[in-house]
């Protein structure tokens, strides 16, 4: 039998990644003028991918005696979580900073798909729960 814990983590887990991207970020560009949405969002950021490695690292330790397919599934959107905060974080950044848009706009689609992978893969464990594949 799968935890409640594990369940209730995962869940916030994957209910956080949603309501930060595409509640929180879109809601700050609406309601602030650009630069300072822009340096909001710059500062949030590492809180966010703190929020997300803890959640999944967590998650997947509670799952993993009864699903460790699900387990390793949120392992890796920690581990991949790490460079994402660490060197890519930092390299949207410089390329901001520096006035790079090509190599801005490249370089925030690629953060944007990780992210939007992890949300997929969270939800997929969460499907997992209730018996789906």
């Amino acid at each position: 039998m799968i935890s409640a814990a594990a369940l209730l983590v995962t869940a916030l887990l994957f209910g956080g990644m949603v309501l930060y991207s595409f509640g929180f970020a879109a809601f700050l560009f609406t309601a602030l003028p650009a630069e300072t949405a822009g340096a909001t969002i710059r500062r949030a950021f590492p809180h966010f991918y703190l929020f997300v490695m803890g959640c999944a690292a967590l998650a997947a330790a509670l799952l993993w005696p009864s699903d460790p397919l699900g387990a390793g599934v949120l392992a890796t959107v920690t581990l991949t979580t790490l460079p994402t905060r660490q060197v890519l974080m930092p390299a949207i950044n410089r390329a901001t900073d520096s006035g790079a848009q090509a190599r801005f706009k490249w370089l925030h689609g690629l953060s944007v798909m990780i992210t939007l992978a992890h949300i997929a893969l969270a939800g997929w464990v969460l499907i997992r729960f209730t018996g789906g594949t």
